[in-house]
């Protein structure tokens, strides 16, 4: 059994990390138990896709550098407004506000515990 105190720790340091590049809006909920696939989600909002990018590319290295390597990874990144990153029990999304709007993910998950809410808003 994984140590869920460990993980949330390392939740939280990846939700300050993406909010340090400047991501907006930032949460983590945790959904272990509601979900078969994963245990966290972390959502955040970004700007634009060369925010993105640049965000996908450092969290990409923090990640791995962290003991939460992706399962897959990526050769290049498409222009799109949702990227996500899976590293098996946390689960990265990268989104536009638009997108984030649209699929709510937040409102989906609602029984979810909310773990982390950064103060900065979209």
């Amino acid at each position: 059994m994984e140590d869920t105190a460990k993980t949330d720790s390392t939740v939280i340091e990846i939700c300050r990390f993406i909010e340090e590049r400047k991501g907006l809006d930032t949460v983590a909920i945790y959904i272990g138990g509601q979900s078969n696939f994963t245990d966290y989600f972390v959502i955040t909002t970004v700007s634009s896709f060369t925010h993105l990018r640049g965000i996908y590319r450092d969290l990409r290295d923090f990640l791995s550098d962290n003991d939460a390597a992706p399962l897959h990874r990526q050769k290049f990144l498409q222009e799109n407004d949702w990227v996500l990153i899976d590293c098996g029990n946390i689960v990265v999304h990268l989104m536009s506000r638009e997108t984030r709007e649209f699929y709510d993910l937040e409102r989906l998950w609602h029984q979810g515990k909310m773990l982390y809410h950064s103060s900065k808003s979209s």
